[in-house]
């Protein structure tokens, strides 16, 4: 296995509320199997599945919706490595590497974290700010360098 193979291929979203442009409020949802760790959404992208297929299968799996309209998508895959708890349990992969977009939800769209498998037990929306306060510290700076990305283009 080489050591790009080592990353799992991945999928994120930023979730911004249907106020968006006026209000920027940024989705986050409570893991189930972390106490306190907030974060965006995101999966595992299947062989043979589009990028964009995976964000729309995702988004319906983790919160139930997929109504969302992608407003902009971070231009290069960004990596993190697991910390060894997480590892032991994602071997053979070190870390992820992912694609990130930015989501707005559409009116109609309606949040349901209890899906078939649940893999949140709460979600809120917050100020960009109060982001990097909640999220695992082993993804901040992944989050840091896409929020600012999205911050820079004009989007948060």
């Amino acid at each position: 296995m080489s050591k790009k193979d080592l990353y799992r291929p991945n999928v994120a979203m930023i979730i911004v509320s249907n106020n968006y442009p006026q209000k920027k409020e940024i989705f986050l949802a409570q893991r189930n199997d972390l106490r306190d760790v907030w974060q965006f959404p995101q999966g595992g992208i299947d062989e043979g599945e589009e990028v964009q297929e995976a964000l729309f299968r995702e988004l319906e799996e983790e919160i139930g919706t997929n109504k969302v309209k992608i407003v902009s998508e971070y231009p290069e895959w960004i990596s993190y490595d697991f910390p060894p708890r997480i590892a032991e349990n994602m071997k053979p992969y070190v870390g992820q590497k992912q694609r990130y977009f930015l989501v707005k939800l559409k009116k109609s769209a309606i949040i349901d974290i209890n899906t078939s498998h649940p893999e949140f037990s709460d979600y809120k929306f917050v100020d960009i700010d109060e982001v990097l306060e909640l999220s695992a510290s082993f993804k901040q700076n992944v989050y840091e360098v896409v929020i600012k990305f999205f911050k820079n283009e004009g989007f948060l």
